[in-house]
């Protein structure tokens, strides 16, 4: 694994995806990330039965987990002491629940000046909204990026919890910059990030053009403006293509159609046109893509240097001649999981991970952190796998 964070230690109390996502990312660097759980273990881990959901794997991976009762006065002792040694503390309570568990940052603070703490929440440590419970969804909504990703007439959330897994790479951002604070001044600070900013800041170009235009952008504009297409070939396959402000993909995309009509066609020429009668076009190029499957479109694109791509499934993308070249699928070493994940997406002077480590058991590395403190080891050593340092 890429080592660039070796010998960063990191405590994690997370839960779910904002804070577990954010400790994925720092132990996907080569931070040694260990997750504190309660007796009950976190709970996406039973998200769909059992306690290692592929959910829960998704962004655990790369951790050693403690199970601790936060209740009990020898567990407070055991966290106090991984605290002490740690250079990042990471937790996604609701406002006021880390002070209730002894895990406030002053606290924590007092313990180590040096620690960096992360905060995450739904909704910010204060304000009209701080005590309400916030979800991926919740945020995605509130933000404002909702409203520019989905159609008003067939409205419906998209895939992944994209608010929650953003928040977290947020998160560790600012943990990342934090640290490098921390080399210049010795001390730690406390980092705060709620899925609401988060979001409202990923969405930062709809709300650039709406202060600059003062008009409200919807979730047409971007394919509109972008003359991006979803166009269904006669195989039944779907294929993206982006035209972008070039001229020359436009003439391509013509050529590759064989359709000169096209292109004397007053309603979509020039570029401002085609923006205007985007819905004509689509139906116009929808009618074409029609006509023949899915490996015609790709070389007939190709050749003529048009930017597209099959709307590939999962299954697809495993076999992608460029994810497979680019190493984007791994090994997983761990005898009780699934054999193959997605690496970290970050090389280092060309060295990138060639595997990563599954996610925790409950508990599972437990017996061996509590031996190690018990004989007053500072940090416990962790076996993870060997991998580039850069």
């Amino acid at each position: 694994m890429i080592k660039a964070l070796s010998g960063v230690r990191v405590v994690e109390q997370g839960t779910f995806i904002t804070g577990p996502c954010c400790g994925m990312m720092l132990a996907d660097l080569g931070a040694d990330v260990i997750k504190i759980e309660g007796p009950e273990g976190d709970p996406y881990r039973s998200y769909q039965g059992g306690q290692y959901s592929p959910h829960f794997q998704a962004y655990n991976r790369n951790k050693r987990s403690l199970m601790l009762d936060m209740k009990l006065g020898t567990d407070r002792v055991l966290f106090d002491g991984l605290i002490r040694e740690a250079d990042v503390y990471i937790q996604n309570f609701r406002p006021g629940t880390a002070e209730r568990l002894g895990a406030g940052v002053e606290r924590l603070q007092q313990l180590n000046s040096r620690l960096v703490c992360c905060s995450i929440s739904g909704f910010g440590s204060s304000g009209p909204y701080v005590d309400r419970p916030s979800y991926d969804s919740v945020a995605q909504a509130l933000s404002g990026f909702l409203s520019v990703v989905v159609d008003y007439q067939r409205p419906q959330f998209l895939g992944p919890a994209l608010a929650d897994a953003i928040t977290g790479i947020y998160a560790s951002q600012g943990i990342l910059g934090a640290l490098v604070q921390r080399g210049r001044t010795g001390r730690g600070c406390h980092v705060e990030v709620s899925m609401l900013e988060a979001m409202t800041h990923f969405a930062v170009e709809p709300f650039a053009a709406f202060f600059a235009l003062g008009q409200t952008p919807t979730s047409a504009d971007r394919p509109r403006l972008a003359q991006a297409y979803i166009l269904r070939t006669a195989d039944e396959r779907l294929i993206a293509i982006h035209l972008s402000s070039l001229e020359k993909f436009w003439e391509g995309l013509v050529a590759a159609l064989e359709a000169p009509e096209l292109a004397s066609d007053p309603r979509f020429n020039p570029r401002e046109r085609r923006i205007a009668e985007y819905e004509a076009l689509r139906v116009e190029l929808n009618t074409r893509f029609a006509r023949q499957p899915l490996d015609h479109w790709v070389r007939r694109l190709q050749a003529k240097d048009v930017p597209y791509a099959p709307v590939n499934r999962l299954h697809d993308v495993v076999s992608d001649p460029q994810v497979e070249h680019l190493g984007i699928v791994v090994p997983v070493e761990s005898p009780h999981t699934a054999t193959q994940a997605v690496r970290p997406a970050v090389q280092f002077d060309g060295s990138r991970a060639k595997s990563v480590d599954a996610a925790p058991l409950l508990d599972q590395h437990g017996e061996s952190i509590r031996a190690a403190l018990g004989r007053g080891e500072s940090w416990p050593a962790s076996n993870r796998g060997g991998g580039s340092s850069c």
